[in-house]
């Protein structure tokens, strides 16, 4: 993950869309960005990047999801490969909907 390192040139225009790029406005990151810059803060950039590695994890998965869309990936790939091989039917080739009032 890119550290959050200040910009190298402070401009007004640096300083008005700086508080754009963070998840505290109500984000389900905002635990997970609050905790990895407060570990950031704590050891500074350079250290920070080797121990707070945890947390940046954490903060990274959160926005991006890599490793839940590569599981649901996986998931629609082995039900496909049941398809081909004959294990399932093509009524069962996918799982059903979520209710369309279920979130």
């Amino acid at each position: 993950m890119a550290a959050h390192i200040a910009p190298a040139f402070r401009t007004p225009m640096t300083d008005l869309v700086g508080s754009v790029m963070t998840h505290q406005t109500g984000s389900r990151c905002a635990d997970f960005e609050m905790r990895a810059m407060e570990c950031l803060e704590a050891y500074g950039v350079q250290r920070g990047r080797v121990r707070c590695v945890d947390y940046l994890d954490d903060l990274r998965e959160c926005t991006f999801k890599i490793k839940q869309l590569a599981r649901v990936s996986e998931m629609r790939m082995e039900r496909h490969r049941q398809w081909i091989m004959g294990e399932r039917s093509s009524e069962d080739h996918y799982a059903p909907p979520a209710r369309s009032d279920a979130y």
